[in-house]
């Protein structure tokens, strides 16, 4: 199969899942807003930056590097090697996530209280740590697949793991409302932990069949440990690189709801600020990026190989489309959200606010949808550190909003900081990939 069918398959297969997942999400969140509050959904929010920091410490970096790794062997006629690696990446992101599990459950109230300022997310951080090991299972073979260029098993497994996650939530609720017991917004996060069970035992039986402890019983240890120099040569700077740009927006996200109350807010007003931003109006802004985020899946180890057989002129091509294209998508979302962004806020979430946040975001989505594309080619040949650099001073622009601007203009200061992040990213990631063809040619 041809590279360019290989990425338009690859797309559409995740594209067509990442609208699925995302269209249930909407209307989850929807679900959130109207049982729990906005209060609630503020709170569920705030472990996300935990979350996310937690995952990139145990597995994103990890999945990226074995998707390199695996895509070489692979080319190389290496099959074997591609799965002994596959073995590699489970035994250090396992044992890491297992780590982060016990870690996580002793700290946190100290994180609760002095990090997120939130006493009350301390259970939600304890319920939430139980999700790493098997989220590290599913992403290393997420990875692994990817690899390979067969995002079948990714996709399905994303489906899987949305499915589970709401109708877990939906049951808990509906057996509490059944038998008197009122579930706060913990349910939401035990949510979490099922659609990760369910993804991860989804994965190792497309992996391995009906004989899991048969294959892994196959495992050899030394064979598989010789490989661990390579992946961690290659997993580790990402992963430091993705851990400190989430301890960046962990620290952006906390900041939030407490510089909204120099503003003037009431604790309860800013959470429910925060709620409405982060859990109803941002989502209904990404989601058409799952398009663009399918895009970016298979354009990273697509450019490697372009890059490894040193053919500029396409990659030159791939650049000049790809950046048109999401372009071009991004404009018509913008159009359309200021259209009906005061409609989507009061008709789905009854929440004004919400369409007022909505039309206010739409100007980032020319900019939002093609840096994503644009950060992927960059990794793609190899400038991982760039590409953190770039993030870095984006999420620089976006913290000093956060401090400077939400004590004297509110949320709007913060709005206005994003904006001016996502236009630093595109122009930077343009002109440096021109700098580079141009370099190279």
């Amino acid at each position: 199969m041809s590279r360019k069918r290989a990425i338009i398959k690859g797309t559409f297969i995740l594209t067509l899942t990442g609208f699925a997942t995302r269209f249930m999400g909407f209307f989850y969140r929807i679900f959130l807003s109207h049982t729990f509050g906005e209060e609630g959904v503020g709170l569920y929010q705030l472990v996300f930056p935990i979350y996310a920091l937690c995952f990139s410490l145990t597995s994103a970096g990890i999945e990226l590097a074995l998707s390199r790794c695996v895509a070489a062997r692979i080319t190389q006629g290496k099959r074997r090697e591609a799965r002994e690696i596959l073995y590699t990446s489970l035994l250090l992101s396992v044992s890491l996530s297992v780590i982060v599990t016990l870690l996580l459950q002793k700290y946190a109230v100290p994180i609760s209280e002095v990090f997120l300022k939130e006493p009350r997310c301390e259970n939600l951080l304890i319920i939430l740590s139980y999700a790493f090991p098997f989220a590290s299972v599913h992403s290393c073979i997420c990875g692994y697949y990817f690899g390979l260029k067969q995002t079948g098993i990714p996709a399905i497994s994303q489906f899987i793991e949305q499915t589970v996650r709401i109708f877990s939530v939906c049951l808990l609720y509906l057996y509490g409302i059944n038998h008197g017991i009122r579930f706060g917004v913990a349910i939401a996060v035990t949510g979490l932990i099922a659609g990760e069970i369910a993804s991860s035992v989804f994965c190792l039986r497309a992996l391995t069949g009906k004989k899991v402890l048969k294959t892994l019983a196959r495992f050899r240890l030394r064979g598989s440990l010789r490989h661990s120099r390579e992946l961690l040569t290659l997993s580790v700077p990402l992963t430091a690189s993705r851990v400190l740009l989430n301890v960046l927006q962990s620290i952006e996200a906390v900041s939030i709801p407490v510089r909204l109350q120099a503003h003037g807010m009431p604790l309860s007003e800013a959470l429910g600020t925060y709620g409405v931003l982060t859990g109803m109006a941002l989502p209904c802004i990404l989601f058409p990026s799952a398009i663009t985020n399918s895009v970016s899946t298979m354009l990273l180890p697509t450019v490697a190989e372009i890059q490894t057989l040193n053919n500029r002129r396409e990659l030159s091509n791939l650049v000049g489309k790809v950046t048109y294209s999401c372009i071009f998508l991004g404009s018509i979302c913008c159009v359309s959200l200021l259209t009906f962004g005061e409609w989507i806020g009061a008709f789905l979430f009854h929440s004004s606010m919400a369409g007022d946040y909505i039309i206010t975001l739409a100007w980032i989505c020319p900019f939002l949808y093609t840096n994503n594309t644009l950060i992927s080619m960059i990794n793609g040949i190899g400038k991982t550190t760039l590409s953190f650099s770039i993030n870095s001073a984006s999420l620089g622009i976006r913290i000093a909003s956060v401090f400077l601007l939400i004590p004297i203009f509110g949320i709007e200061g913060y709005l206005w900081g994003l904006l001016a992040s996502q236009i630093l990213i595109f122009l930077f990631c343009l002109l440096y990939l021109q700098y580079y063809l141009r370099k190279s040619s």
